[in-house]
């Protein structure tokens, strides 16, 4: 008996006839009876009540449907176990505290393996470290490395920040800016930029945000808005703003450096991603 036999068998039953059964499965309709009589024969028992015109399960047949559905159903779920396994396998769980360093690393570890799947999260830098340390995640990216006995951290990316500036605004001809120079102005922004938010919120107290959670809508609407947003340095950051001007923040609080951190008993493929990221750190420090 084949698991094919069993899918025959639930077809014929699931479409009514030999006929569409067979055009669903492919097959030709002698090619389906042949295999359904094998059936019948390694089973001992005739499944259907046939005629000159048609063939329709009898008791035995129905009860062959029933076992053949369960066992059908046990395979499914054996295989999407067996894929989730595999998918699990191939996933780099991130718990980062700003995007554009968990898009850098997407890059990097996409550029090296394509099957892979990194997730990134974006949380606070408590739930970045506690995540990493309880195995909920298997990076962790923050402002600052997690240096412990169990962990090693590399640099993974240096962010400044920018104001930008629509054509026609009164700040578009300054070649820098300070936050209280930008305090009290409103701005559009992503909702999901993480550590930049608290940043915008502590330095900008007297400012007006108008938070867009959508990436691709917010990208949208900086191409039509006439208010102020932010931008980085990250190549991520620059597609939509071809016609603002990049005005670099000198504040100190304008520029972060993101570390990315593993444990020191991650798996080989959480290794091969974190040494991808310490290789272009130390070819960046070495350029």
């Amino acid at each position: 008996m084949e698991l094919e036999q069993l899918r025959q068998l639930a077809t014929v039953a699931d479409e009514g006839t030999m006929q569409a059964a067979a055009m669903r499965l492919h097959l030709s309709p002698s090619a389906l009876s042949r295999s359904l009589r094998r059936l019948e024969d390694e089973l001992g028992q005739q499944l259907f009540d046939r005629t000159k015109n048609s063939m329709r399960l009898n008791e035995r047949g129905r009860l062959a449907l029933e076992h053949a559905r369960a066992i059908l159903a046990e395979e499914r779920r054996l295989r999407d176990d067996f894929a989730a396994i595999a998918k699990r396998a191939r996933t780099i769980r991130v718990a980062s505290v700003a995007p554009a360093p968990a898009w850098r690393l997407s890059a990097l570890v996409l550029a090296q393996n394509p099957t892979a799947i990194v997730e990134p999260d974006i949380v606070s830098p408590e739930e970045a470290r506690g995540r990493l340390l309880n195995g909920t995640c298997d990076l962790a990216v923050t402002t600052d490395p997690i240096a412990l006995p169990i962990t090693r951290s590399t640099a993974l990316l240096h962010e400044d920040l920018y104001a930008n500036v629509p054509e026609g605004h009164a700040l578009r001809d300054r070649d820098s800016l300070t936050f209280g120079e930008l305090d009290g102005q409103s701005f559009l922004v992503y909702g999901g930029i993480g550590y930049w938010h608290e940043i915008h919120e502590r330095m900008l107290p007297h400012s007006h945000f108008v938070t867009q959670p959508d990436r691709i809508v917010f990208l949208q609407q900086v191409r039509t808005s006439d208010l102020l947003t932010f931008t980085t340095n990250a190549p991520e950051n620059t597609s939509a703003h071809e016609s603002r001007k990049a005005i670099p923040i000198t504040d100190a609080e304008a520029h972060a450096t993101f570390w990315l951190s593993m444990r020191t008993d991650a798996p080989a493929t959480i290794q091969a991603a974190f040494a991808l990221a310490e290789a272009e750190s130390e070819r960046q420090q070495d350029g």
